[in-house]
């Protein structure tokens, strides 16, 4: 009996360790602009999203995506997008509550909680990257894969 052989919609590539390394460095940015905020007077979400280390890394993250496609660690490409975008959402809605007098307290929970948010993501992904597996889908790429971010 012939062992059959797996169809292209089953096989997944192995990144090159190139791009393995790229996004340990992208971890690194990330991590190195949201610890700023920890070490500073600013807030971790707002050193995540305006410092220059997080913006190259995004960067780097569109640029370098099609290399990964088809590959575990495209997930992780896509995680670290939609780190980046979510998080410039939260900080816009707790923007828009800050502007009412009422809203002030309501906008530093956003933002301190988005902090948070954005520490686990960023700590989860690199510990997931070290041991080189992919970062879950959410549930709609599940269904239907050609929705992926980015």
């Amino acid at each position: 009996m012939a062992t059959p052989t797996p169809s292209s919609e089953t096989t997944i590539r192995h990144p090159s360790e190139g791009l393995i390394t790229l996004a340990h460095v992208m971890y690194a940015l990330h991590a190195f602009s949201a610890l700023t905020g920890l070490a500073s007077s600013v807030l971790v979400l707002t050193a995540f999203l305006t410092g220059w280390p997080s913006i190259i890394a995004v960067i780097l993250n569109y640029a370098k995506r099609s290399e990964v496609s088809g590959t575990w660690l495209d997930s992780h490409f896509g995680w670290q997008i939609r780190t980046f975008w979510y998080a410039l959402l939260w900080l816009f809605l707790g923007g828009v509550a800050f502007v009412t007098m009422v809203g002030i307290p309501v906008a530093l929970a956003v933002w301190i909680v988005t902090g948070l948010w954005v520490l686990y993501r960023i700590a989860r992904g690199w510990m997931t990257l070290s041991s080189e597996k992919p970062m879950p889908l959410p549930d709609d790429q599940k269904a239907d894969p050609s929705l992926r971010s980015g």
